[in-house]
């Protein structure tokens, strides 16, 4: 595989944070760059760097100098990247409002499969993109009973037609099942989603529009379930604060040149 005209851009597009790269753009610059490698066919994944990912995903950065696109989500990275550089990104750019919102753009060029959560939510999240989003969704299959046959979920999704793969499985399992498998996937945009198939089939609701325009979607979220993700926000926060502090503007891995 190429090296990515993405690893290859100036420094002040980048942001280094935690050791990834994080591209600094919009939502509309962001639709264009992706949409401009569908057309050219330039397999890419493209992964939303928040807390958890930055944690979580420390063994994969070496995975991600190719081909990959990392962009921020949610508040902590916002935080950390004040205290690391002084500066902050232009829009935050989180893949639940994202994701349907590029796919929307793209109209009849978007073929569509969904991967991952349990049995029938990626089904109901096909059916929601169908219905509210007029994106033309070609396969599904879970995370749990259709993804043990590697192979043949492989020939499966590569048979559908899709040119776009999302991938929802959370941090770290799905960044690593999309970089251990890109090379036999045949779609050209490979999204690691988290929990947006749950948001989509309706098993998990969105704080209301005033909690996410204060930027308190976290907390919503952390009320709702706060056995799972207490941790997640209070030790992991911590760790993942020490952790972007103590590499500063580093990349260990070299990517983003």
């Amino acid at each position: 595989m190429n090296t990515s005209s993405d690893n290859r851009m100036s420094s002040s597009e980048r942001l280094a944070l935690g050791g990834f790269s994080l591209l600094r753009t919009t939502g509309p610059q962001l639709m264009e760059r992706l949409a401009k490698k569908l057309g050219q066919g330039e397999q890419t994944a493209l992964f939303f760097a928040n807390t958890n990912f930055i944690v979580q995903c420390q063994g994969l950065q070496a995975g991600m100098i190719k081909n990959t696109v990392v962009i921020n989500d949610g508040i902590g990275v916002d935080i950390a990247t004040w205290l690391v550089h002084r500066t902050r990104f232009p829009e935050n750019l989180n893949g639940t409002d994202f994701t349907p919102a590029f796919l929307q753009s793209l109209g009849t060029q978007a073929r569509v499969y969904l991967f991952g959560g349990k049995p029938g939510v990626a089904e109901r999240a096909a059916n929601s993109l169908r219905s509210d989003f007029g994106i033309e969704v070609v396969g599904n299959s879970d995370g749990y009973g259709q993804a043990r046959d590697q192979d043949a979920l492989l020939t499966r999704i590569n048979a559908s037609g899709a040119n776009v793969l999302l991938v929802a499985m959370g941090n770290p399992l799905q960044e690593r099942w999309i970089l251990q498998q890109r090379d036999q996937l045949e779609p050209i945009l490979l999204f690691g989603v988290g929990a947006l198939l749950d948001f989509l089939a309706g098993d998990k609701p969105r704080a209301p529009d005033l909690i996410r325009r204060l930027r308190l979607e976290w907390f919503y979220r952390l009320c709702l379930e706060p056995a799972r993700l207490a941790r997640r926000y209070t030790l992991d926060i911590v760790r993942f604060l020490a952790l972007c502090l103590r590499t500063g503007k580093r990349l260990d891995t070299g990517h983003g040149h």
